[in-house]
Parts: C-alpha cells; sequence; structure tokens
C-alpha cells in the first residue's frame, strides 16, 4: 500500500515529532513572554533604527525592517550570482587549461586548485580584504588603461549611467528584454538559433531599449571613471568588502569548478576526438562542439552542488563587514529582541534561494540528459 509496511508506527512517529515540535513552541512562547517579547513578525512594520552601508535599493534610518531584510537580500542574491557566473567562466578555462598539453600551464592551474581548494574560504575573505585595503588611496590608484582604478575605497570600473528613470521607462526596458528572451527561446526550441542570430536579436534589443527611454524622459550614458579631487567620479564603483567578497567567492569555487571540468572532459571517450579529427575539425571545435556538450552530464550535477554552497557560503560576509543578509538579519534581531523569528526569515529565505538555484539546475541538466541522450 502507499503508505508502506507498519503504517501504524509511522503514525505514531509523526504524531510524537509533531508534540515535539508543539512542545518546543510553547515553551518558546512562554519564555518569550516572560522576558517582555511579544513572538510575531509585527517588528517587520516597525521603523530601524540603523543604516546599511551598501544597498541596490535606497534604505536610510527609519525604514521598516522589512525593507532592511530586502536590502540585505538583494546584497546577498547580487553577489551569489555574479560570483556563480564568474566561478564558472574561470573554472572552465581553468578546467581546460587543467589538460594542456604545455606542462608549465598545467602545472600552475594544479598548484593554483590545491592550493585554493586546500584553505578555508573565510581565511581567503580575509586576505583579500587585507590586499584591498592595502591599495593606494585615489589621488596614486592603480590605473589600467585610465579606466580601471584599484584602490583602498574600491574598484572603479566604466559602465552605462542612466538618469530620471521612471516606472514607464522600467517597464519599457523589461518588455525589450522579455521580448528579446522570447525570442531566443523560441529559436532555441526550433533549432534556428545562431550566433548570427543571437547577436541581430541583441543588436536590435539594445536598439529598441534605447529608443525606449528617450521617449519615457529617461537618459542613458556611457561613464568612465576619473579622478576628480581627492576621489574617483564616474563609472561604477565596488566597495572594498563587495569586491573582497566576490573575489573569494570566485577564486575558491572555480577551483572546485575546474576539477569538475577536468573530470567531465576526461569522461568522454578518445574516441570522439579520434573521430572530430577525422572529420576535420581542429581542436578548439572539438572541445567546443563535441567534447563539452557530452561532458555537461557529468559537469552540470556537480556544478549545481557547487552553487548551492557559493550562496551559502556567502553569508561569511559577516565576517568582513559586507552587509548581507545575515548581517542585518542579525542586526534586526540584536535590535527587536526577535531572535526566533529572524533566524526562522534567514532559514525560510536561504531555503527559498537554494530550491530556486536547485530548480533551475535541474531544468538545464535535463535539458542536457535529453540532449545527451539522442543517437547520433
Amino acid at each position: 500500500m502507499w503508505w508502506g509496511p507498519r503504517p501504524f508506527t509511522q503514525i505514531a512517529v509523526i504524531v510524537a515529532v509533531a508534540a515535539l515540535f508543539y512542545v518546543f513552541g510553547r515553551n518558546t512562547a512562554a519564555t518569550m513572554s516572560r522576558i517582555g517579547v511579544t513572538p510575531g513578525f509585527g517588528f517587520l512594520e516597525r521603523s530601524a533604527n540603523f543604516e546599511i552601508g551598501e544597498s541596490l535599493i535606497a534604505f536610510r534610518a527609519g525604514d521598516i525592517y522589512a525593507r532592511a531584510i530586502l536590502a540585505g537580500l538583494l546584497n546577498t542574491a547580487s553577489v551569489a550570482v555574479l560570483g556563480c557566473v564568474l566561478a564558472t567562466v574561470l573554472g572552465v578555462a581553468l578546467g581546460v587549461a587543467r589538460l594542456s598539453g604545455n606542462l608549465l600551464l598545467s602545472g600552475i592551474v594544479r598548484w593554483y586548485v590545491e592550493v585554493v581548494r586546500n584553505t578555508p574560504l573565510l581565511l581567503q575573505l580575509f586576505f583579500w580584504i587585507s590586499l584591498v585595503q592595502a591599495l593606494p588611496p585615489p589621488r596614486r590608484a592603480l590605473s589600467l588603461f585610465d579606466a580601471f582604478y584599484l584602490t583602498n575605497r574600491g574598484v572603479f570600473v566604466p559602465g552605462p549611467a542612466f538618469h530620471n528613470l521612471s516606472g514607464a521607462a522600467v517597464l519599457a526596458a523589461g518588455a525589450v528584454l522579455l521580448a528579446w528572451a522570447a525570442f531566443l527561446w523560441a529559436a532555441r526550441r526550433q533549432g534556428r538559433l545562431t550566433p548570427r542570430s543571437f547577436l541581430a536579436a541583441s543588436v536590435v534589443a539594445a536598439a529598441g531599449a534605447g529608443l525606449a527611454l528617450p521617449l519615457t524622459g529617461a537618459t542613458a550614458s556611457f561613464e568612465v571613471p576619473a579622478l576628480s579631487g581627492f576621489n574617483i567620479r564616474g563609472g561604477y564603483s565596488l566597495t572594498p568588502e563587495f569586491a573582497a567578497l566576490l573575489t573569494g567567492l570566485t577564486v575558491k569555487f572555480s577551483a572546485s569548478i575546474a576539477e569538475i571540468v577536468r573530470a567531465g572532459i576526461q569522461s568522454v571517450r578518445r574516441g570522439q576526438w579520434e573521430a572530430a579529427r577525422a572529420m576535420g575539425l581542429h581542436d578548439g571545435q572539438i572541445m567546443r562542439l563535441v567534447v563539452l556538450p557530452q561532458a555537461l552530464r557529468v559537469i552540470t550535477p556537480l556544478t549545481t552542488s557547487n552553487y548551492l554552497d557559493l550562496v551559502k557560503d556567502s553569508s561569511l560576509a559577516v565576517a568582513i563587514g559586507y552587509p548581507d543578509l545575515v548581517s542585518i538579519v542579525n542586526t534586526t534581531a540584536n535590535t527587536t529582541g526577535q531572535a526566533f523569528e529572524a533566524l526562522l526569515i534567514l532559514i525560510v529565505i536561504y531555503l527559498a534561494l537554494n530550491l530556486a538555484v536547485s530548480a533551475l539546475m535541474n531544468l538545464y541538466n535535463r535539458r542536457v540528459a535529453l540532449r545527451g541522450g539522442q543517437p547520433a
């Protein structure tokens, strides 16, 4: 039957667990009442009396705690997404280089992987934040092409700047982006997605966004950082804490992904290489068109685990002062006394983030498995 063997034993265990949670919850509520703390999530609507040094959304002391937690969530999500992307790009490059016939290059990559994988992430974060803080001040910044600057106040890079953005401008840009994504999805489904069609669709989407912004009163420009007084103005700036955290996560997990990519490539039989060479393909084409598509069946599940670890390990940001979700929730718990509710919020958010990452990677993994399972 669907309930399996010994149904009454299973029911008894479930009832016992439910009773245990009931007693735990009742005792917790009684303790909170005794020390004068009212259980519940009403504190989320109260004003927060602290500032957040770095946030993707506007926040100032006096805004509600719910907005503060949202700011922390966006900070965590931004560093996690960028970390996954950069670690994947660097990890794939290192994994391919690890199998290079060049003994010097292969040896360097091997030592990089061994050193990074066998040192704690927290220690690496301390190293990177110390390195960033040891950089020169803006007036003596390390410059690359007079466009990229490394200083003890952060990293400054060129980038687009948008002014007078309104709700209509955001909706117009979102519609263009959605249309671009829908076209690429449809072209891929029909087997018509090529580098040329991707480039053409991207150019059309960029032109559409460029026309939509002036119609809504918004303006856009490309800014290059430049020294102005005692600081650097223009472009995008990454705070020392964000730069150190992103670098640490990228370096740490790129080493793990490099080993996964190496193992995935080596799982493809040598006969595939020989058959591709017999067809006149050079090594770069063989790697891109023959080997990597088959290796993805091995690479993707293991890389998913690394992505989940990266999202969770981003919580170590609290050690170097980056205002991530953990830092802000801890501050919320300390200032409101609602430690249990704050911890519950933290658990639910991290669970949702990891389940979302896992679901997206599982969808991609099914596509890779189906493609790999088709007959040649």
